[in-house]
């Protein structure tokens, strides 16, 4: 009786003795040209291969045997398209975006459904009827979250977006509310928030999280109370934050702080989206200080991580997001409503910023965040001398901030802060060129600032973590260029050649102090220039006295330096001898 092992030993004997000798036939094939004694070989092996299968065939037929398909050598190609790709594509279609559509459509018409009128019918029959359906699709959920996950999450979202605009019926879209008073609407909506922020917790889902946090902004712009408004806006931001360092959604933290800040905007400028008339709130005066707790709240989505946690993009994306929002959106409530305390205001935006900036340095030595948060403090302290200071003062204290903002560049180590004061440096200089009017002794500040800038630089570069040469170099052309033009338009003509001698001199006294050849340099040019004034335009325009003694003291200097470097280059050859 046949059993099941002679038909596994027969298709495994074909199979793998007919592979073997095919491999052995054609490696002997292959070597037919060079190899032809062995002709005869090949020959017969290739008969004892078909006598052997011709003997295990009729073996199979007396055992009755079913024969095992071989295995098929057409190759499929990678370019043909799958069958089973093309379903699943027709079925991420059908099911996935279908679904989504599909329900997203459905909430969308049930809220425009509640939404009508309904002369006749008393004020609460349209929210319990948005109660019903809402129960009804969080229950659907629930019973689909197993079976089908995706329609279950989209119904859970759509059964809490239809509970709360449910309750918001009982106060808006209609002429009759059942909730005329704000007060209790406002705490009974803030609970179906709350309801609403734990199922999304409990869900565990970023998205229904972020959707709750829509209805507590949405919530905290119906309040009655601004105090109500700035705790719910706080509360709300500190949530995300929680959210952030718990579960890592690094989206709704950025989320958080857009919708936070705008919410505060749309507050500031008297809720417009409620009908109320577009204009400026003033009172109270103290919502602008919550404008810096929700950055001081933010700024903790950085600040309270792991310290093996490098700063990533996402970091350097919160940051400069809450900085750009956060003291932008405070500079335009200061300015707009604060007149007398802008200042005041800004100077302590600008302290609480710098401190900031100084935390990320000493808690993590971060570059990117320090740097944002020490720009913001700069900005917010030249906004408070601004608005301090009239012109030409404003120049000198916010020339003189340059300095300070050199020091704590670097304690801070940050190339970004040296580039980005001197570019501040440059662009002020330009300003006062051109809104001055005229030049004046306030120019000769620059070039002051320009010198301590650049000798601050040169004893600090150890530092630094980047070469300051090209910094310092800039600082020094500066002031190498604005001490001769402010002299030139602030002393009288006359001594117009004998100040800039005086420059040469102070410069080959710095070189002597500080053993520096760019202050040797910068004197030679400056004795130079000195002379192509007098021998150009003192010609012309200086009187006969003043001209005789420009010559004379002109051709003194002259001779001195030049008896100098022949002292010293004798000095040199006798050192050498």
């Amino acid at each position: 009786r046949p059993t099941f092992r002679p038909q596994i030993y027969s298709g495994l004997a074909r199979s793998e003795t007919t592979g073997r000798l095919l491999q052995e036939h054609e490696h002997f094939s292959e070597d037919t040209v060079e190899n032809s004694p062995k002709q005869s070989a090949n020959s017969e092996l290739l008969q004892r291969l078909e006598d052997l299968e011709q003997r295990i065939s009729q073996i199979e037929d007396t055992l009755h045997l079913q024969t095992l398909p071989r295995p098929s050598s057409e190759v499929v190609s990678a370019e043909e398209p799958v069958p089973e790709e093309k379903e699943s594509l027709e079925y991420r279609i059908g099911f996935y975006w279908f679904a989504k559509a599909g329900i997203v459509t459905l909430a969308v018409g049930i809220a425009l459904f509640l939404t009508f009128p309904y002369q006749g019918l008393p004020p609460f029959v349209p929210s319990l009827i948005g109660f019903v359906l809402a129960a009804g699709l969080i229950l659907a959920a629930r019973l689909l979250k197993d079976s089908f996950a995706l329609m279950s999450r989209y119904f859970f979202g759509s059964g809490m977006a239809l509970l709360y605009f449910a309750t918001l019926r009982l106060h808006f879209f209609t002429n009759e509310p059942l909730l005329d008073s704000r007060v209790p609407f406002a705490l009974l909506l803030s609970a179906v928030t709350l309801f609403n922020l734990v199922l999304s917790l409990r869900r565990m889902s970023i998205y229904l999280s972020a959707m709750s946090l829509t209805m507590g902004y949405m919530t905290a712009l119906i309040a009655a109370s601004p105090y109500a408004f700035f705790a719910a806006i706080t509360a709300l931001s500190a949530w995300a934050l929680w959210l952030k360092l718990g579960q890592g959604w690094n989206g709704l933290l950025l989320y958080a702080i857009f919708a936070g800040y705008c919410t505060h905007f749309l507050w500031a400028i008297n809720n417009p989206i409620l009908g109320n008339t577009f204009q400026l709130v003033t009172t109270p005066a103290e919502h602008a200080a919550f404008i810096l707790v929700y950055a001081i709240i933010f700024s903790l989505g950085n600040l309270v991580r792991k310290p093996e946690q490098q700063e990533s993009g996402f970091a350097i994306v919160l940051s400069i997001l809450n900085c750009m929002m956060g003291y932008g959106l405070f500079l335009f409530t200061t300015a707009l409503t604060f007149g007398s305390t802008f200042a005041r205001s800004n100077l302590f935006a600008a302290t609480l910023f710098i401190a900031l900036a100084i935390v990320f340095w000493r808690r993590e030595k971060s570059k990117y965040s320090t740097f944002i948060y020490a720009i913001t403090g700069y900005v917010a302290l030249s906004a408070a001398i601004i608005a301090e200071f009239k012109v030409p003062d404003v120049f000198i204290w916010l020339s003189w901030q340059s300095i300070v903002v050199v020091s704590t560049a670097i304690m801070f180590r940050s190339r970004f802060i040296v580039v980005a004061n001197f570019t501040f440096y440059f662009l002020l200089l330009i300003a006062y060129l051109a809104i001055a009017g005229t030049v004046n002794t306030i120019s000769l500040n620059f070039g002051v600032i320009a010198l301590l800038s650049a000798r601050i630089m040169n004893a600090q570069q150890h530092r630094l973590e980047i070469k300051t040469e090209l910094m310092r170099y800039s600082y020094l052309a500066a002031a190498f260029c604005i001490f001769p033009y402010a002299l030139y338009n602030t002393v009288p003509t006359g001594y117009v050649p004998f100040s800039w001698m005086g420059v040469a001199l102070f410069y080959y006294i710095m070189h002597r102090v500080l053993s520096s050849q760019r202050y040797q340099l910068m004197a030679l040019m400056t004795v130079l220039l000195t002379v192509v004034y007098v021998i150009l335009i003192g010609v012309v325009q200086l009187e006969a006295t003043y001209r005789i003694i420009s010559f004379l003291a002109l051709g003194i200097v002259l001779l001195t330096v030049s008896i100098l470097f022949a002292r010293r280059r004798l000095n040199a050859k006798t050192e050498n001898k």
